[in-house]
């Protein structure tokens, strides 16, 4: 058995699978998933509702074989919240409140992975708030030792999401006192230059608003953002992928 294993990850807010255009169509979302490539996916904004389960048939569309949900509220009836869409099994996973006081409930789920060569992956899917004092007060829940500072952890953690932050405010740099970022390692065009990680909104991108982090013990071997022709119409966001090998 090979002592590392090359995984490709992608974090995607699919905005209740309405585009651009205003359609709801997990179709189409499905079909940007897979063009991604990726083996594991975090999803920000799903609906799982009785007339609409998102992601079952997100999963079913695409072919992933597992996947898991972190509910945060309620939506017309249904739940809304995180998900995660693996190929390889997921073994256990825990939605972490990061709610604020009179704020929009939020959560951090996390997904713990038994990967081809038997070695177990943490991916931590979370979407902060919109305010910047509500991410302030999240980025301290975020690194307690209840959550990402847990001693529960026994293996590599990829943490990605939508963020919020567009800038480097507080959550940012305490994230980076645990955590690389992916965006250390900027991606270039054929000609050199850095591309823009900017992720939002869809058509006419303007902010980078979406973020992976990873564990010292990852190497990264590629990150980019994906914008095909449907990516930038099937979301208000576009998908950020990275590549690492895990030792």
């Amino acid at each position: 058995m090979s002592d590392s294993l090359s995984i490709r990850v992608a974090t995607y807010n699919i905005h209740k699978c309405r585009g651009m255009d205003r359609r709801v169509s997990p179709e189409r979302i499905a079909e940007v998933i897979q063009e991604t490539n990726a083996d594991v996916v975090a999803l920000q904004e799903v609906v799982r509702a009785e007339r609409q389960d998102q992601l079952k048939l997100l999963a079913d569309l695409t072919g992933f074989p597992h996947f898991s949900f972190g509910e945060n509220r309620k939506h017309r009836g249904g739940g809304y919240g995180n998900a995660v869409l693996s190929k390889f099994p997921i073994e256990h996973s825990r939605n972490y409140d990061v709610t604020m006081p009179r704020r929009e409930p939020r959560g951090l789920l996390r997904a713990d992975i038994r990967l081809g060569n038997g070695k177990l992956l943490h991916m931590l899917n979370v979407h902060l708030g919109t305010g910047l004092l509500e991410r302030r007060g999240q980025a301290s829940r975020l690194m307690h030792e209840e959550v990402l500072l847990s001693k529960d952890f026994s293996a590599s953690r990829i943490l990605l999401g939508d963020f919020n932050e567009w800038t480097r405010g507080l959550a940012t740099k305490r994230l980076s006192e645990h955590f690389r970022s992916a965006e250390a390692k900027p991606a270039r065009t054929s000609a050199g230059r850095v591309k823009k990680m900017r992720s939002y909104p869809g058509l006419l991108p303007m902010l980078h608003l979406d973020h992976i982090y990873y564990d010292d013990a990852l190497r990264l071997k590629t990150f980019g953002i994906h914008k095909s022709r449907k990516a930038l119409v099937a979301s208000d966001h576009l998908p950020l992928v990275a590549c690492f090998e895990i030792h």
